[in-house]
């Protein structure tokens, strides 16, 4: 689907690997809002949308629906977005 986008968790430029654990299936707007840390999914896999989305750009309600959904994840245990480099960008890049 032209919408989807492969996004990586931990970006190749900061030391990520291109590996399927180290990767998330997304629209193309989220990919973009999650690489600018807006958006992030947790460890246990729930999406969220930072308030810094609402405050720098006075908008968002589109995206704010989303915030606390579960994501779809593949059932390969060893697809799924690994946990650690979900908390490394949960700590590094999400502007909560």
């Amino acid at each position: 689907m032209p919408v989807l986008e492969a996004a990586h968790i931990q970006p190749y430029s900061r030391g990520g690997a291109h590996r399927v654990d180290n990767g998330l299936l997304l629209r193309r707007d989220l990919h973009r809002l999650y690489d600018l840390g807006y958006v992030t999914v947790t460890p246990e896999y729930v999406f969220r949308v930072g308030d810094r989305l609402r405050d720098e750009f006075k908008n968002g309600r589109t995206y704010y629906s989303l915030d606390g959904a579960t994501i779809a994840t593949p059932d390969h245990p060893s697809w799924k977005p690994n946990r650690e480099l979900s908390e490394w960008h949960r700590r590094s890049v999400f502007k909560d």
